[in-house]
């Protein structure tokens, strides 16, 4: 175990949920190497806690905590809502400024996982990558997104990106009455690993890319290769489209945006994307149909989990992903006939299955909320 460790036992609550507190969050510091962690388990009903670790700079550990149970919380109602046996848990590393030795850092953060005894499963996230975890695996057996034998990387990207692109079909068909994307605009707010991805799957069916993002070499790219058109991270959620998909980082739907955009659709692979309950309700004001991002990027949990259960074969996990677009569907059909928003319907239905398994008692949430 790194050199020190405040273990919370006590739980710490959502304000807007106080009835799911995490069960257990660790602040967690190794001197000799500056590695400082926030481990978040949310929630571990339905097994242990299976989600990434952010790895980037916070202003303050009170920033980076906020991150980690919110984080938490969302693994918990996306790997419910995937039919996944595992709970909800996140890891965020605090960037050290400067950098010192960053395999040193990850086996000290190898170290403080290997101390929670399975009790929680980590993986890539932000600002981690397959080497990273190949690292972690060096000091705990509780890592997914290693290689698989059969020669693929690990990397669960993709396979978040084509989650979301099956989502954003049903949602297209939805709410413009034909699932196909060709001649759409989309308007992608960030182009790391998911939203690249996304990008192309986007760019091969023949949609129009609007794009942005902070690092000028992944805009030039996409403009140069899938003919995308580049505005400023400071416009693109007001980008005159049919589908906005937030790529970035959380809380982009707020007060001060709502109110610009001009999508009809929302469907993207940033976590947290609402800042507020309260922004949901905006989006319906204004006639915006919106996909909960716990819904939607589920696919890259679903290729690391099924892959950690030793049903990681291409044809299980494609099966599994192309769920989603269902699950979409479902939420879609019920927040039109009840009144309610889609993230308030799809928290409520993964909050259910926290606690249950029974597939009768899904099809009894999908058909009367």
């Amino acid at each position: 175990m790194p050199t020190q460790a405040s273990v919370i036992d006590h739980p710490f609550a959502n304000p807007e949920h106080p009835q799911s507190p995490h069960e257990r969050v660790l602040f967690v510091s190794d001197e000799p190497s500056g590695m400082q962690c926030v481990i978040a388990i949310h929630d571990t009903a339905r097994g242990p806690a299976y989600g990434g670790c952010r790895f980037t700079r916070y202003p303050d550990v009170q920033a980076a905590l906020t991150d980690a149970l919110r984080l938490s919380e969302g693994m918990s109602l996306k790997n419910a809502l995937a039919g996944l046996p595992f709970g909800g848990g996140k890891a965020v590393l605090i960037q050290p400024d400067p950098m010192p030795d960053r395999e040193a850092v990850l086996r000290a953060f190898g170290d403080a996982v290997e101390s929670l005894a399975g009790r929680y499963i980590t993986a890539e996230d932000v600002g981690t990558s397959v080497a990273d975890m190949q690292t972690i695996r060096s000091r705990t057996a509780h890592v997914g997104g290693l290689p698989d034998d059969d020669g693929r990387d690990g990397d669960p990207s993709p396979y978040t990106a084509m989650g979301v692109h099956i989502a954003m079909r049903a949602g297209a068909a939805h709410v413009f009455g034909n699932e196909s994307l060709a001649g759409r605009t989309v308007a992608i707010q960030g182009l790391g690993s998911v939203g690249y991805s996304l990008a192309e799957h986007l760019a091969r069916e023949g949609a129009r890319l609007v794009v942005a993002d902070v690092d000028a070499t992944r805009t030039e790219r996409a403009a140069r290769l899938l003919d995308a058109e580049v505005v400023g991270v400071g416009q693109i959620a007001a980008v005159d489209c049919d589908i906005f998909a937030p790529c970035a980082l959380g809380a982009v739907l707020n007060e001060r945006t709502i109110p610009a955009l001009r999508a009809r659709l929302i469907c993207g692979a940033a976590n947290n994307q609402l800042a507020t309950s309260a922004d949901g309700e905006r989006l319906v004001g204004r006639g915006i149909t919106y996909l909960p991002d716990f819904l939607v990027n589920a696919g890259g949990i679903i290729r690391v989990g099924l892959a950690h259960l030793g049903r990681g074969d291409e044809v299980t996990v494609q099966t599994a992903i192309d769920e989603i677009a269902t699950r979409a569907q479902a939420v879609m059909t019920l927040a039109d006939r009840s009144g309610q928003t889609p993230a308030r319907l799809a928290d409520a239905w993964a909050r259910r299955r926290l606690r249950e398994f029974d597939a009768e008692l899904d099809r009894e949430v999908v058909v009367h909320g």
